[in-house]
């Protein structure tokens, strides 16, 4: 596979004058833009400013450029140039499929009562859009469990689409490939047979998958899925939505015609000719190996934390199908924003939210089973492209000293102490050593 490089000031896409510090360990939430992605979007603000749909010289580059992208998207997850819908965001290309497959089934179907299947965990883009078809089209939706790993049971989705329902009823299946906070990988494979068993749609939205892990939309077994910017080295407001030939939708936003009539309003060339070149980028660092990378840094950095605080750690998700970037884990008799407070050094995220001073736990830990002192325990550490060994011990080193020490300022013990349900440290522990004190920043 070739790469086309646009190298920065370091050569691999880092952006200039990139601080180091704080340790960046929030790639799940949002991801810098590689330089090489800014350079193949900037001649489209100026340069190159012509509409796409215009027949003469100023709207050809434009164009060109859209058909590129399109290619480069497509060939991330293994589909067909024509099947790719630019969108302004993820949550804009989850209602296109959610609410625009119902829409249209509805259509195809008069008087019957459409309905939505999809799981607890979900991200709020899908959850927010279900209700509201509940509210306004009389949906009927079925959210279903997780289990302790935060993992839907394909059984539970082929008995609900089982349960009895109007004749011809449209329905949608829509499950995320990988949480954005455990990095759980959903099995897809057994739940698309299952829906496709009983004629329903798959959408998976893949926002935190892609780029991360291999995908292959017909191996999943997926009729609409999402690939969001943002999440691959692209700048915030575009996104993509793969639609299987044949799959009928409603529009989301009515107008002019552009994006097969999916989508109207002129196109932002400039951002989707950055989510090609990011998609691009992203196919070839898979190619490389990325993977296996991430997976051994975000394995070293939970050995470094579970030996420097033995006992005290546990893992939030499965042990085995998840993100390879992603760790989510607790610290017993810690509050996960308190110990992020206590190590500005590291920037990271947690799945609590504030409300007026209050911390709550966060639903998808909530709904794994977690009890309220675990979940608030919570710290979600995700790595990503420029993510090194040294960062990655600098972070462990900074989070098990900010432990230790609020610990004894509450005078709790800093020794091993049991969390609900905790197992000892397994293999992972083994893939880096223990911080010795010295080098603790």
């Amino acid at each position: 596979m070739e790469r086309q490089d646009h190298f920065g000031t370091a050569g691999d896409g880092r952006p200039a004058g990139w601080p180091g510090e704080p340790v960046y360990l929030d790639y799940n939430a949002t991801t810098p833009v590689d330089t090489r992605v800014a350079e193949a979007a900037r001649p489209y603000w100026d340069q190159w400013f012509g509409n796409p749909s215009s027949d003469h010289a100023y709207g050809a580059g434009p164009r060109q450029a859209i058909a590129l992208a399109r290619k480069q998207v497509a060939a991330l997850i293994g589909a067909a140039p024509g099947e790719i819908v630019f969108t302004g965001s993820g949550s804009e290309a989850d209602q296109l499929a959610i609410r625009g497959a119902v829409l249209a089934g509805l259509r195809a179907a008069p008087g019957s009562t459409a309905r939505v299947i999809t799981q607890v965990t979900e991200h709020p883009a899908v959850l927010a859009c279900c209700e509201a078809l509940e509210r306004w089209h009389g949906v009927q939706v079925t959210r279903l469990p997780v289990d302790s790993s935060g993992l839907i049971d394909p059984e539970a989705v082929a008995d609900a689409l089982a349960r009895p329902a109007r004749a011809q009823a449209p329905a949608v299946v829509s499950v995320m490939l990988a949480n954005n906070e455990t990095g759980a990988l959903q099995p897809v494979g057994p739940i698309a047979d299952a829906a496709h068993e009983h004629g329903a749609l798959l959408h998976v939205d893949a926002a935190q998958a892609a780029g991360k892990t291999g995908i292959d939309v017909t191996a999943l077994g997926a009729d609409l899925l999402t690939v969001v910017g943002h999440k691959m080295y692209a700048p915030k407001g575009v996104a993509a939505l793969y639609v299987r030939a044949g799959t009928a939708l409603e529009p989301v936003i009515y107008g002019g015609g552009q994006e097969r009539g999916l989508r109207a309003g002129t196109e932002n060339v400039a951002l989707i000719a950055a989510l090609g070149a990011a998609a691009e980028l992203s196919r070839y660092d898979l190619a490389s190996g990325s993977e296996s990378r991430l997976t051994g840094l975000r394995d070293r950095l939970y050995g470094r934390l579970a030996a420097a605080l033995p006992g005290r750690v546990e893992l939030n998700g499965p042990p085995g199908r998840r993100l390879p970037n992603t760790l989510n884990v607790s610290i017993a008799g810690l509050h996960g924003y308190e110990l992020l407070a206590a190590a500005p050094g590291v920037a990271a995220s947690t799945g609590s939210a504030c409300h007026s001073g209050q911390h709550v736990p966060s639903p998808v830990l909530t709904a794994m089973g977690l009890d309220e002192a675990r979940a608030l325990a919570a710290v979600r550490l995700s790595a990503g492209r420029w993510t090194t060994e040294a960062d990655i011990d600098t972070a462990a080193d900074q989070l098990a000293d900010a432990a230790i020490r609020l610990a004894e300022a509450a005078g709790r013990p800093t020794a091993p102490t049991a969390l609900s349900g905790m197992a000892p440290p397994d293999q992972e522990a083994l893939h880096g050593p223990a911080p010795r004190h010295e080098d603790r920043r």
